[in-house]
């Protein structure tokens, strides 16, 4: 295979000044959407239309594995998760070696088996998979399915721009989903110290002892009862207050 910045004898891969992502309608779109795979759905299909023709997919690694997060159509998903599930192919190597991979012919690809076989039955004839390398390291691979031979000559140069562009918004993404994920960790666990802290109230009134005594009662019951201190101190304030705690009178406190 010809490393990414070869290009064989007689074929022009040129870079196309009109294939480029809209960076600002991208960001717009990042901005817009409701989380990181509406944003990466929005992505497979702009990279869709640029480097034509062909359809398009991102492989990310998430949960400790590879997984596609978005696809312009359905049969490209169905081909990434057969590579997946073989654990080789084009975007398998990509995302895991983090070097671009060019299948230009499935009819005499003798690499990755039984990937070529499956998709020349899907009807899929050419690949490219080129990495998406973020800030700290390799998370995926941007595909590029075509129906005919040798689709992407001429689009190669183009399709690593796109990629290097998807990288950026991609790091992005992720960024701002970690964000999140931190502030709805931090939302839950401030919830939990609000119940508990309530719950502590109930018993040094009730017991007519201090904080710590109250919360080694709590503990205790809690083991005793085989049931986690959160979900006992939830069931106390409710008998005593008469109504659950409230998630919203907490949370809307907190920025959003």
């Amino acid at each position: 295979m010809n490393s990414p910045a070869e290009t064989p004898a007689g074929q022009s891969d040129r870079l196309d000044p009109r294939a480029t992502l809209d960076t600002a309608a991208l960001y717009r779109a990042l901005a817009e959407s409701d989380g990181l795979d509406g944003f990466l759905q929005e992505l497979t299909e702009r990279a869709a239309q640029v480097v034509r023709p062909g359809a398009c997919s991102v492989t990310l690694h998430r949960a400790a594995r590879l997984r596609t997060v978005a696809a312009s159509e359905g049969l490209v998903s169905g081909l990434d998760q057969l590579q997946y599930e073989a654990d080789t192919g084009p975007c398998v190597t990509a995302a895991r070696e983090c070097a671009e991979q060019h299948a230009p012919d499935m009819d005499a690809e003798c690499r990755w088996a039984p990937f070529p076989a499956e998709a020349r039955g899907r009807g899929v004839r050419s690949m490219l998979a080129l990495p998406l390398t973020l800030d700290h390291g390799v998370y995926g691979a941007l595909n590029f399915y075509a129906g005919k031979r040798d689709a992407f000559r001429g689009r190669r140069e183009s399709a690593r721009r796109l990629a290097a562009q998807a990288s950026g918004a991609v790091a992005v993404a992720l960024r701002i989903e970690r964000e999140r994920e931190n502030t709805l960790d931090l939302r839950a666990a401030m919830l939990s110290r609000s119940v508990i802290d309530q719950a502590i109230g109930i018993v040094m009134t009730q017991r007519r002892c201090d904080a710590a005594a109250a919360l080694g009662r709590l503990r205790r019951r809690s083991q005793d009862e085989n049931v986690k201190l959160r979900e006992l101190c939830v069931r106390l304030v409710t008998q005593v207050g008469g109504v659950p705690p409230r998630r919203d009178d907490f949370t809307e406190r907190l920025p959003g």
